[in-house]
């Protein structure tokens, strides 16, 4: 049988409605990670939908228990020979809150809804779709060749809508289970939804709360007006010290050193970015002077205000509030210290007079930022692989601009990792009415066919 045969296979799979039927019941199981009552349903995805699914193709499988996670994580693992290259799959089981009553009206976040070439969904692009397609394309292998020729091991975990707690834990842990030649995962949007995508890493994600509290209580705004001073204004202050009125980052510790590197820069020449249908304009006098729109997203670090708060804001009432909050959050890349980020931020704050400010983590966990060298052959391989499935030019990005938890592979388990991005930037991911365009799944089937039907012909030395 031959790799064109394996790809009509999986795009008969498709055709036939059955692979938007596995989605679909994925996509009805409420696995919200930020919700404590869907404790029960993150365990069923796991045991009810993904190790059936699993166990189908001969996979071995196995629950890992972490005192610190959301949920349990799932091991599958299909051995068919220790000489042969072994490929480690990642996916995410858990959504975020469904945001039920504020979809369109005649959708549901757990029911996939076709309307045209869009198919609706909570987690039918975050990370139910992606990690679908790519267990669908190792079934189509397996069904045409009668076996993968790799060895292929998947983690699944149910927590990273909440930062991953647990996952590097399991990672340092199993190292010897999970022991493998490369990580192909696939999470995140494509920056151009015509061209398919690798990224070879990603941004880290920081955030941090900055908050003034003043006093005990709000007191009269016309009596003590002048008088007290007003935490909201002081904040507002302090903030716009961290970057220029469009968003220049002004913390030093918070731009890479030595700049964007040429291998970035290489990679993202002539890289457009492509938002999808509907989605928003793109600011071009917004973030740092002199980049271009693919580098300021892949290339640089940016900084974000997420939430502000002071007073009563659903009913202002005449008084100086007692505290102002803000939410804010930085993306940076590699070249930022992580463990820098808030020393950096409380120093300068203090630089410019504002030592009476808090500053701490918002949250425990924080995505460190993660990019492989352009030139590890697995990349060049896995270029060639898509070029020749899809008939385009596959686009390279040195690192997405969101986070994910690429350091527990990258880092704990010393692996070089190829993401191929099944989704785009328009899908709502994080939002109502989250969506997954059919010509997105369809070409992500084709894609990761041909790149599995290719491992055992890569070439690569194994690491071992």
């Amino acid at each position: 049988m031959t790799r064109e045969a394996a790809i009509a296979h999986v795009l008969d799979h498709f055709e036939s409605g059955a692979f938007k039927a596995d989605v679909a019941r994925r996509v009805a199981i409420p696995t919200e990670s930020q919700n404590p009552d869907r404790a029960a349903d993150l365990r069923r995805y796991l045991t009810d939908e993904m190790i059936p699914s699993f166990e189908r193709l001969g996979f071995a499988t196995r629950i890992i228990e972490e005192s610190r996670a959301k949920g349990p994580f799932l091991f599958a693992e299909r051995m068919e020979d220790p000489a042969l290259p072994t490929v480690l799959g990642y996916g995410h089981g858990d959504v975020i809150r469904g945001q039920d009553e504020q979809w369109l009206p005649g959708l549901s976040p757990w029911t996939l809804t076709e309307r045209g070439d869009l198919w609706y969904g909570r987690g039918v692009v975050d990370n139910k779709g992606q990690h679908s397609a790519n267990l669908a394309a190792q079934a189509s292998v397996i069904a045409t060749r009668g076996r993968l020729g790799f060895n292929a091991k998947w983690l699944i975990e149910m927590g990273e809508e909440t930062g991953s707690p647990g996952l590097r834990e399991v990672c340092s842990a199993h190292r010897d289970l999970f022991r493998s030649d490369v990580l192909i995962g696939s999470d995140g949007p494509r920056p151009d939804t015509r061209r398919p995508t690798i990224y070879l890493g990603t941004r880290g994600g920081a955030s941090i709360d900055i908050t003034i509290d003043a006093r005990a209580g709000g007191h009269h705004s016309g009596n003590w007006g002048g008088l007290l001073s007003s935490p909201a204004i002081q904040l507002v202050h302090a903030l716009s010290t961290i970057t220029g009125p469009t968003g220049e980052i002004l913390i030093p510790e918070w731009r890479p050193k030595g700049g964007l590197p040429d291998k970035v820069r290489q990679a993202l020449a002539g890289l457009e970015l492509d938002m999808g249908e509907g989605a928003p304009a793109i600011d071009p006098d917004w973030g740092e002077p002199g980049l271009s729109g693919p580098e300021k997203v892949f290339g640089w670090s940016s900084f974000e205000i997420l939430a502000m708060e002071s007073g009563q804001p659903r009913g202002p009432v005449n008084a100086v509030p007692p505290r102002a909050w803000a939410r804010c959050q930085l993306r940076y890349v590699v070249g930022v210290e992580m463990d820098d980020i808030v020393p950096a931020l409380r120093r300068h704050l203090d630089r410019h007079g504002f030592g009476f400010v808090e500053v701490e983590p918002a949250r425990e966990e924080v995505f460190p930022a993660t990019r492989l060298d352009p030139d590890n052959p697995w990349v060049g391989w896995a270029l060639d692989s898509m070029r020749r499935s899809s008939g385009k030019e596959p686009a390279l990005l040195p690192n997405l601009g969101g986070s994910l938890p690429n350091d527990a592979f990258s880092e704990i388990l010393a692996l070089p990792t190829i993401w191929v991005p099944h989704s785009f930037n328009g899908c709502s991911q994080h939002a109502p009415n989250e969506h997954w365009t059919a010509d997105l799944a369809r070409e992500a089937l084709v894609v990761m066919t041909g790149l599995y039907w290719d491992v055992p012909e890569s070439g690569i030395p194994l690491r071992r």
